[in-house]
């Protein structure tokens, strides 16, 4: 599903990546984990072609992602509030992300109410704008966002943060839920080791552009991940 090839990004001389070879999956539940500055949206920015590498290339289901458009029709993500339009109520938003990934509205709506727990009665039916809303709950509009078009790979970053404990128990519900279709990829940046360990079932660390580990979750691998970022 994603492949990875000699991937660097510098800005002002100061190498920010650098990933030689990474490969995941189609159907994998993947926990990008990094403090600040790791590199973790530096990575989703590469994948999704929001920034050009120095080097190397990213490939979604063997297509390259610079200067093609073919991946973005099996490719969801929610990076941040930049991804939503702030003059749109949340139903209109799901409206116009369905028309571009070739859903009515009678589909829009029947997808949406499947995440009415998520929502917890704080955001469809309010007619409000998006803008107007709080933060965890624009966090939430963008990530049922992310699920509209029924996408076979999904990108969030860093989505449990500004969310409540009630709804960050909610959110992994909801992922969960996901990783019961083995035909979805995903892959889900947190600080939070705890939130990755809840809902992936690999692991891939970043330190300072680098990833330093690449595996399955285990006992041993939460051992040596807690213990890395200890010291850190």
């Amino acid at each position: 599903m994603i492949e990875i090839r000699n991937l660097s990004k510098s800005y002002k001389n100061v190498e920010v990546l650098n990933i030689p070879q990474l490969h995941i999956g189609k159907g994998e539940s993947v926990g990008l984990v990094g403090n600040n500055g790791a590199g973790k949206t530096t990575l989703f920015s590469l994948i999704l072609d929001l920034i050009q590498p120095d080097t190397g290339e990213v490939l979604l289901n063997k297509l390259q992602v610079h200067g093609h458009d073919d991946w973005k029709r099996f490719t969801t993500a929610f990076v941040d509030e930049s991804f939503l339009i702030g003059y749109l109520s949340p139903e209109e938003y799901f409206y116009f992300l369905g028309e571009l990934r070739g859903m009515n509205k009678v589909d829009v709506d029947s997808l949406v109410s499947e995440y009415e727990e998520f929502f917890n009665g704080e955001v469809i039916g309010k007619q409000v704008y998006i803008r107007d809303l709080s933060k965890g709950n624009q966090k939430k509009v963008g990530i049922v966002g992310a699920l509209v078009g029924n996408p076979e790979l999904i990108i969030l970053d860093e989505p449990f943060a500004n969310l409540d404990p009630s709804t960050q128990f909610r959110l992994k519900n909801l992922i969960n839920r996901l990783k019961e279709r083995k035909d979805v990829t995903l892959l889900i940046s947190s600080h939070d080791l705890s939130h990755t360990v809840d809902t992936a079932d690999r692991i891939i660390a970043l330190n300072k552009g680098v990833v330093v580990k690449n595996s399955l979750k285990t006992e041993e691998t939460l051992a040596e991940l807690n213990s890395f970022f200890a010291v850190e």
